[in-house]
């Protein structure tokens, strides 16, 4: 589902009424509507009161006046405040206010603070506000009386109901410019915005609906602009084939996972596990030899095998050749190999020689530090990297709070500088790909903020690039699963008792979501 700039939700408008011929006034109609049915779903109780819709003097307050009138219709009481000058309202939003004043409405114009003071005192008796105000048209911070008019309703204690966005958020940025409406549902037209799926500006959109007023989807995928894209489980449903009775494990792909070193032997058997939980065919987990029994004895599916190690347990390069002769269709490297000088002459190597996909966590990025300019793709190999913001900060050479501020942006140029996909861990995952591309995952909860989770995702990708030979929908469709498992296992212990663990008994579960119930399978493996 793409996310949409406000220049390009304004293209898609246009191309909507120009192209497609639907009218400025039938778009604006189908955006209230669907706004009135996204409130009769949630808020039932409240309607049967008196309902203020606060309404701007551009094309959001135009849905503003669609709402009322759609309310009114269905025997809602509805008291309308136009925020501004009545006389500046045009175009498709007057010819609607118009229809009002035939119905015999009465729109009270709040164009100064003693006017919004008189009547707030009215507005703050209503069961719900609906938030009419500025949508995508804002562009800078909110001043003056509006600020009050924001600061007024957030503390009124009534549901608010935002159209397209909550007032006071612009619409290509996530962060919160100023004064905010805090929305306990924002119903979004067309298709979602960046503050709507980012935070901080999502934390004042409540829930979000995406509501469709008649924009058909292929004119939303050829506007012009940054790709940006929400995650949805429709998509990870098309990325999963079910299998069929005569499969066999050769047919799900080989995953070599290098990890482990001494005293972090989990990290390698939760990467191994995440790959075979993830449906890879076979998954072998290359170790120091000093600590292969440890970690083949931590479960029977998957194979070991040792590498040389130094004196402190830790790979070095002169494993690479039995690595590079290992039968893989892809290579995870990096959770818990310690940051040795051979650990880096390793992972350096490993890029340098290896044909076959590489999937780099943790210490295998953290060996690279900022010096990673071997840290590219080629044509005939893909690589994709999965830092959390610390190791993203140390790759990129910036600081971590320049790496939160801008998550985004920092993934996307060193996706393009150097040519491979990046998933930036943390909340709302991001997946930046070499050709500019970006998609925003939706799934996971804050009590996969611990140990061993990201060994986990390095697993679940390197198993979908594994059974799809291709990066991009591999690392979509693995973070996806990876925040989806950590939902199930939210729903069924809670956050704080959480561990990685709970991701691999989860995983299954997740898969199954987007899969139609298996056929009976052949026994033989």
């Amino acid at each position: 589902m793409r996310v949409l700039t406000a220049a390009q939700m304004r293209e898609a408008d246009q191309a909507t009424i120009d192209e497609i011929g639907i009218p400025e006034i039938v778009l604006m109609e189908n955006a209230g509507r669907q706004v009135v049915s996204a409130m009769e779903t949630t808020f039932t109780a409240a309607l049967e009161g008196r309902v203020a819709v606060l309404s701007g003097t551009g094309n959001n307050g135009g849905d503003g006046f669609v709402v009322a009138r759609t309310l009114l219709q269905r025997g809602v009481d509805v008291a309308v405040f136009v925020v501004g000058s009545i006389a500046s309202i045009a175009g498709a939003a007057r010819l609607n206010l118009e229809i009002l004043g035939r119905l015999g409405v009465d729109v009270v114009e709040v164009d100064d603070e003693q006017t919004w003071e008189l009547h707030f005192s009215e507005i703050s008796k209503c069961r719900l506000i609906v938030d009419a105000l500025f949508g995508t048209g804002l562009s800078r911070p909110l001043a003056g009386m509006l600020e009050t008019v924001v600061a007024d309703v957030n503390t009124a204690g009534i549901p608010i109901v935002s159209i397209d966005l909550p007032s006071g958020l612009h619409a290509d940025t996530p962060h919160v410019p100023g004064a905010c409406i805090d929305a306990s549902m924002t119903v979004t037209l067309a298709a979602p915005k960046l503050p709507l799926v980012l935070p901080p500006g999502e934390m004042h959109a409540g829930e979000v609906v995406v509501a469709d007023i008649g924009i058909p989807a292929e004119v939303i995928t050829r506007v012009d602009g940054p790709v940006v894209e929400l995650l949805t489980q429709e998509e990870a449903r098309s990325l999963v084939d079910p299998r069929t009775p005569d499969a066999h494990k050769g047919d799900f792909g080989r995953v070599l996972v290098v990890a482990g070193s001494r005293g972090m032997t989990g990290a390698a058997h939760l990467a191994g596990m995440a790959a075979l939980r993830s449906g890879a065919g076979l998954v072998t987990i290359a170790v120091p030899a000093s600590v292969q029994a440890i970690v083949a004895s931590m479960a029977p599916e998957y194979l070991t095998l040792a590498l040389p190690e130094s004196a402190s347990g830790e790979i070095t390069d002169e494993g690479l050749d039995l690595v590079l002769a290992a039968r893989a269709d892809v290579i995870a490297c990096g959770p818990g190999l310690g940051r040795g000088p051979g650990v880096a002459a390793f992972v350096r190597g490993l890029i340098e020689r290896s044909s076959t996909p590489l999937i780099l966590d943790a210490d295998a990025l953290s060996v690279l530090g900022d010096d990673s300019e071997c840290l590219t793709g080629r044509d005939d190999r893909s690589i994709v990297i999965t830092p959390h913001p610390g190791e993203m900060a140390g790759l990129a050479g910036i600081g971590v709070d320049d790496v939160q501020v801008n998550r985004i942006q920092v993934a996307l140029d060193y996706a393009e500088a150097h040519q491979l996909h990046v998933v930036l861990k943390g909340y709302r995952t991001v997946v930046a790909t070499p050709e500019g591309r970006i998609a925003i995952n939706p799934t996971g909860n804050a009590g996969m903020a611990t140990a061993g989770t990201g060994d986990v995702l390095t697993g679940v990708i390197a198993a979908w690039v594994a059974q799809l030979l291709d990066a991009e929908r591999a690392c979509r469709l693995g973070v996806f699963l990876h925040g989806a498992a950590g939902d199930l296992a939210e729903a069924e212990g809670g956050q704080a008792a959480l561990v990685a663990s709970d991701l691999l008994a989860c995983l299954g579960p997740a898969l199954r979501q987007l899969v139609a119930p298996e056929r009976p399978q052949s026994s033989e493996r």
